[in-house]
């Protein structure tokens, strides 16, 4: 099985990588295009800023093979909210894959939650979906973010952080975290090990 890590201008990608290489999959880092239509399994992760990410997307074209792409897809952290319609981030359009816009975290309450939302907070409200199968009881995952995608009909998973937003999204052949899987001990390693069994 051959898994593309999209490249693109974002951090974090290789502790991805590590991953992945545990769980015994071959991946690739690789902004081609081609290779990324032939992978088996593609992956889209990072860390960084959405209008500066979204920049390098389009001028090599990733924007419209993300759009087509018919395998099993999973975005990471950043790359949740670049398949969201619009980031507050900048004001940004990002790839419309889902229904769902990306608000910043403004808490009431500054002492009490600090932006970034940094920390580990439990999944909660989980449907019945491949990605979410025999998760272990504690469902913990970690997360490193100040901007959240909002509660929609295409939501999967929440998490609790000032208020409720989407932990885990899905729609057709497209899932997404917001959480670090690869950061995130037994929960996280089985999340990717279920979406590398689609």
């Amino acid at each position: 099985m051959k898994v593309a890590v999209i490249k693109y201008n974002a951090g974090n990608v290789q502790s991805v990588l590590y991953a992945l290489e545990r769980l015994g999959a071959e991946a690739e880092l690789t902004d081609d295009p081609d290779k990324i239509r032939s992978a088996d399994k593609i992956i889209f992760p990072g860390q960084g800023e959405a209008s500066s990410a979204m920049i390098y997307l389009k001028a090599r074209q990733l924007d419209q093979v993300i759009r087509e792409i018919k395998q099993p897809f999973l975005g990471v952290c950043l790359g949740l909210q670049l398949l969201c319609e619009h980031s507050e981030e900048n004001n940004t359009d990002c790839l419309g894959i889902f229904p769902v816009k990306v608000k910043k975290f403004i808490p009431e309450n500054s002492q009490e939650f600090k932006v970034p939302h940094i920390g580990w907070n439990e999944l909660e409200n989980l449907a019945d979906d491949v990605l979410l199968r025999d998760l272990p009881d504690s469902k913990f995952l970690y997360y490193v973010h100040s901007y959240y995608a909002e509660l929609s009909e295409v939501t999967i998973a929440s998490t609790h952080y000032v208020h409720d937003f989407t932990a885990i999204l899905h729609r057709d052949n497209y899932w997404a975290i917001q959480a670090h899987p690869e950061k995130s001990s037994t929960v996280g390693e089985k999340l990717l090990s279920n979406f590398l069994s689609i």
